[in-house]
Parts: structure tokens; sequence; C-alpha cells
């Protein structure tokens, strides 16, 4: 592989880890919002200390 192909097989990789960072942080932020709604927080807490 020449220099050239593995610098965009790295900018790929950034822009997946990027992209992969503000799903986590969608997530993140869905959760602290069902928190606030009560009984169905506590079902997600339960499913995601499953992983």
């Amino acid at each position: 592989m020449s220099g050239r192909e593995a610098k965009e097989m790295d900018e790929e990789d950034k822009a997946f880890k990027q992209k992969q960072k503000e799903e986590q942080k969608k997530l993140e932020e869905l959760k602290a919002k069902a928190v606030g709604k009560g009984p169905l927080a506590t079902g997600g807490i339960k499913k995601s200390s499953k992983k």
C-alpha cells in the first residue's frame, strides 16, 4: 500500500470514528431525556447494563 492510499484510509477511519462519536453523543442525550420521563428510563438503564 502506497503512502497516499494509507493517508486516504486514515482519513476515512477518522471520519468513521467521528461519526461513531456523534452517534454515541446522540444516544447519551436520548438517555438523559428518557431519565426525565420516569419509569421508561429504568428499563433503558437495565438494558444498557447488560452490554
